[in-house]
């Protein structure tokens, strides 16, 4: 049975808050979740946030299932605490289909987390070819499996399991990017061809920090495909979940950081455009595995 993780709380579509001027955390390994947290911001611009980057434990990908559960489960309880958050958006593809049960079964706080977006996806091919670009924790997730099963058995999917592009982000991020042959190979598998000349023609970006990448892959995709980014999905559930609110100038954000090494001049300059006027530390190491 797949576990419905936009859902909230549990698998109820009703408001489950009403705060005037609620506080959101959007909570992901590294600096992905501020493609989230931008379409958040843009149907809620009244709310105030909280950005959570677990960068002590970064990338997710090398814990095991095991030590990325408990990993999780102690810094949101931290983060709660410190930030009583009226809703949580877990934006990390990995945190989402491994660690949301966990999370609501201890935590009364509603969660939505992100759905590799199989769906859209197959509403969107013509040629019936799709490719789930995703970590690849995120592909080998039987979630990820069941929704492909669900909403795309009609299609062929590619599964593409990068160990590299969330690094590639983040370097992006902070003024360091990798050069354009070192990404066009990261991502060549892609793009498949068939034998009787169809062509990939959807691409589902399943892990957030892809979509910091997002102008680089089209100019250097071998021929224009659909990206499929996840983010607005998420915002319009949590308009759902949270009411429209007000339209409004849009609060600052504040960004807290488990480590902050990651913190250069480059990086805190690109999170200022992104609406981040606060930069903190929340010092929580990463225990030794």
């Amino acid at each position: 049975m797949r576990i419905d993780l936009m859902a909230g709380a549990g698998l109820s579509f009703a408001p489950v808050v009403s705060a005037p001027e609620p506080t959101i955390l959007l909570f992901d390994s590294g600096l992905g979740g501020l493609t989230v947290l931008e379409a958040v911001r843009r149907a809620r611009p009244d709310a105030r946030y909280v950005y959570a980057a677990d960068d002590a434990a970064f990338p997710y990908g090398r814990l095991s299932e095991a030590a990325l559960v408990a990993r999780v489960l102690d810094v949101m309880g931290q983060l709660i605490a410190a930030h009583r958050p009226d809703l949580v958006v877990i934006a990390c593809n990995t945190a989402s289909t491994l660690v949301l049960p966990a999370l609501r079964q201890r935590f009364s706080t509603p969660f939505v987390g992100v759905v590799p977006p199989i769906k859209p996806a197959a509403a969107t091919t013509r040629s019936g070819l799709i490719t789930l670009l995703a970590t690849p924790g995120t592909v080998a997730r039987s979630y990820t499996r069941d929704l492909i099963a669900t909403y795309a058995s009609s299609c062929s999917v590619t599964l593409v399991g990068s160990r590299n592009l969330a690094t590639f982000a983040e370097a992006e991020m902070a003024g360091s990017p990798v050069d354009d042959a070192t990404l066009a190979a990261e991502v060549a598998s892609c793009f498949v061809t068939t034998e009787d000349g169809r062509r990939t023609d959807v691409v589902c970006l399943s892990c957030t920090h892809y979509p910091l990448l997002l102008p680089r892959l089209r100019a250097l995709a071998p021929w224009p495909v659909s990206w499929i980014d996840p983010a607005p999905a998420i915002a319009r559930r949590v308009v759902q979940l949270l009411g429209p609110g007000a339209r409004t100038e849009p609060h600052g954000v504040l960004a807290a950081f488990t480590a902050g090494t990651c913190l250069t001049g480059p990086l805190r300059d690109s999170l200022a455009q992104r609406g981040v006027n606060e930069v903190a530390v929340e010092a929580m190491p990463l225990p030794m595995q």
